[in-house]
């Protein structure tokens, strides 16, 4: 079975148990700024899993594009992933555990045709905040299913996305001792405490990558056809067999495939949130290239994976710039490590002309400084300290620089985990204050700038302020910011009403509705009006009433990107 027949398979089963397939989402969360990508299929939904309407109704399904940066350093082995599909089903407040254990065991074994005598499965075993997971212990028993294994928060449990909201149990299913699929059951909402929830959800996920080597009996993911023509590609441009250096040309394959997504979704490398990731794929995948002796390459092997992700029309129309994108970024690195290497040689010099007797030390700052800041890998600054002109008996302080490396990575887990406390996802009263408006900040930018044509670009908001990413080509003059803030206020005291409707989309595009996320919503949207002021098509919180804003507030206009401005601002 290959990826497309799974995917197929998957949406028909969900259709025949009466779930609407929803669009694959944008790898970047409209919704949702706690978190830098959309790392799976609920991502999309947190205001309905939260308890909004949603216009398709109560029981969904889909595949989803998702990338998790948490696991780019256990990319290399055989099962790790950057990029990857993730099949999913929920019940927005319907079904619940006995319909959705039963599907999974339906869909494993009947449509999967996978033997029971194979599916192991893990349950919550419970603790002073919730109780031991029987309920689906029982359900899995009278399927037939023996093999059940308890474990605690750390394994079997979900959420919350932030300090409250929404969460439960999950319990997980295995096939030859790998996690195929996994169901939370989102029965409790924490606040200081964990009680009932008022909605409860069922929110699914199947990874396509690790349910491909499954079902056609490989150990190794990257034997499938979603990988084969890109390990494939990358082993003629080396001219070295795959067996004989897996780690890298499994990280190589997955960075760049992870960088192809990312760029068509509209980043570029930068210093700074997705852009950095993005950059830091690029170049850890050039610095395993380089292992390989490979040059001027990553756009080359980017190539088979417009034909393996044909049915993401995004991919062939943005192909021209993500080759593009990717050149330049390797260009960019090769210079920049050139740089390092002058660098290297000075610090050499200078270790020489300080101590010309004794032997040296690269300190594991010094090191680190070279791999963070030039991206030189450890087994690099070894080589050149090998081959420097003067054949120096210098030594690398190798245990401080994996001590400065495991510093610099868990600094960056807890500013990943904690990159904002709540936001978006916990539709907390601020988050939803700000969200209005900045539907309100768009229209005013439309009708001062006078320019229709201006559009979102990207938002994050957070309980403390609100960021609105839009199209225009230049800077905005201290007049036309001070008219746009004063359009927003004026709007906000005459207390106008904000109108949901709910319709197809091509009425909503039809009424004046817009929205440049138009493709994420389905045929069913919910559309936004206030006034003859603003028209949006959005899946996000609202106020009732303009009046509950406060004070429109703008804090900075700058520059986002070519083409891009952005506003900072506050409601006072």
């Amino acid at each position: 079975m290959n990826r497309k027949e799974l995917i197929k398979k998957y949406i028909d089963f969900f259709k025949s148990k009466r779930h609407e397939e929803i669009p694959n989402s944008s790898l970047v969360p409209e919704n949702d700024p706690t978190v830098l990508f959309t790392t799976a299929g609920m991502h999309p939904l947190v205001p309905y899993l939260l308890g909004q309407k949603h216009p398709l109704g109560k029981r969904l399904c889909n595949v989803q594009r998702c990338i998790r940066t948490q696991d780019i350093d256990e990319v290399g082995d055989s099962y790790h992933h950057t990029f990857f599909e993730m099949l999913g089903n929920w019940s927005l407040g319907d079904y619940w555990k006995e319909d959705a254990i039963k599907m999974s065991f339906e869909f494993l074994t009947k449509i999967l045709k996978i033997p029971k005598e194979k599916i192991t499965v893990t349950c919550f075993k419970g603790d002073k905040d919730a109780s031991k997971d029987t309920e689906s212990e029982k359900i899995w028993k009278s399927l037939g299913i023996e093999k059940i294994k308890f474990l605690g928060k750390e394994d079997n449990w979900w959420g919350p996305v932030g300090n409250s909201g929404p969460c439960g149990p999950d319990t997980e299913m295995y096939v030859k001792g790998i996690e195929i699929w996994n169901d939370v059951f989102m029965q409790y909402n924490k606040n200081e405490k964990f009680l009932p929830a008022k909605q409860k959800n069922v929110d699914t996920g199947m990874g396509v990558e690790r349910t491909l080597a499954i079902i056609n009996k490989l150990d190794d993911n990257y034997l499938t056809e979603v990988w084969q023509p890109i390990i494939k590609g990358i082993e003629k441009l080396s001219n070295r067999p795959y067996d004989d250096h897996q780690e890298s040309m499994r990280i190589i394959a997955d960075h760049i495939k992870a960088a192809v997504f990312i760029i068509s979704d509209g980043i570029t490398p930068s210093n700074n949130d997705q852009g950095y990731i993005l950059r830091r794929l690029i170049r850890r995948s050039i610095r395993h290239g380089m292992r390989l002796s490979l040059k001027d390459f990553t756009y080359k092997v980017a190539e088979p994976i417009f034909e393996i992700y044909s049915d993401y029309t995004d991919l062939k129309q943005n192909k021209e710039k993500i080759l593009r994108v990717l050149k330049e970024e390797e260009e960019k690195f090769n210079k920049t490590i050139q740089n390092g290497l002058r660098i290297f040689d000075k610090k050499v010099m200078e270790w020489v002309d300080n101590n010309k007797k004794s032997v040296k030390t690269l300190s594991g700052k010094d090191a680190f400084l070279l791999y963070q800041s030039y991206g030189f890998p450890i087994e690099m600054i070894e080589e050149e300290i090998k081959s420097f002109r003067k054949g120096l008996p210098l030594k690398i302080d190798k245990k401080g620089f994996e001590q400065e490396l495991k510093k610099h990575q868990e600094l960056s887990r807890t500013a990943a985990a904690g990159r904002f406390k709540s936001g978006l996802a916990d539709n907390s009263e601020a988050t939803t204050k700000l969200h209005t408006a900045a539907h309100l900040l768009l229209a005013s930018l439309r009708q001062v700038l006078k320019d229709k044509n201006i559009n979102q670009k990207g938002s994050n908001i957070t309980p403390d302020r609100l960021r609105l990413d839009f199209s225009f080509p230049r800077k905005l003059t201290d007049e036309e910011i001070k008219k746009i803030e004063n359009l927003v206020n004026e709007k906000i005291k005459q207390s106008i009403p904000v109108v949901k409707e709910e319709m197809s989309l091509d009425k909503a595009r039809k009424s004046g509705a817009t929205g440049v996320f138009e493709s994420k919503y389905g045929n069913k949207v919910s559309v936004y009006t206030v006034d003859n002021f603003s028209k949006e098509i959005c899946a996000g919180p609202h106020v009732k009433n303009l009046k509950e804003l406060g004070h429109f507030k703008i804090q900075k206009e700058e520059s986002s990107s070519s083409g891009v401005r952005r506003i900072k601002a506050v409601l006072e």
